[in-house]
């Protein structure tokens, strides 16, 4: 796996988190969706706004919000009932969270995540 990053399996981690708990599938979800929506209309707004580093600012955030897109579209095909379980059965939970808490970092790299995704794909198709 390219960077240690399997794009689903940090959806579903994320979700999961140390517990399992209900609520937290929600809240993760709405993260992704915001990132998605929030991030975007704030690239757009610096870049419209003009002007040397804000374009540059709001050209980056426009690709963090790309990344969320795949990551809001796995959450939602997780957060039906069971679909998380088994998306996490037989998965060492405290050692993959170990992993992918530093690994979320590469989000920030524009494209990165959405790149991977489409790589990732046809793998999940399966």
């Amino acid at each position: 796996m390219a960077l240690g990053l399997d794009v689903r399996r940090l959806a579903a981690i994320d979700m999961w988190g140390s517990a399992g708990v209900r609520w937290r599938r929600w809240v993760i979800l709405a993260e992704f969706l915001l990132g998605v929506g929030g991030g975007g209309a704030l690239g757009l707004l610096a870049v419209s706004s003009g002007g040397g580093l804000r374009t540059v600012v709001g050209w980056w955030l426009i690709g963090l919000a790309v990344n969320y897109v795949p990551l809001s579209v796995h959450a939602l095909t997780l957060i039906r009932p069971g679909a998380l379980e088994a998306e996490i059965r037989g998965v060492d939970v405290p050692g993959e969270l170990r992993h992918y808490t530093t690994a979320q970092l590469w989000v920030a790299v524009p494209l990165l995540v959405a790149v991977l995704a489409v790589v990732q794909w046809p793998r999940i198709r399966r």
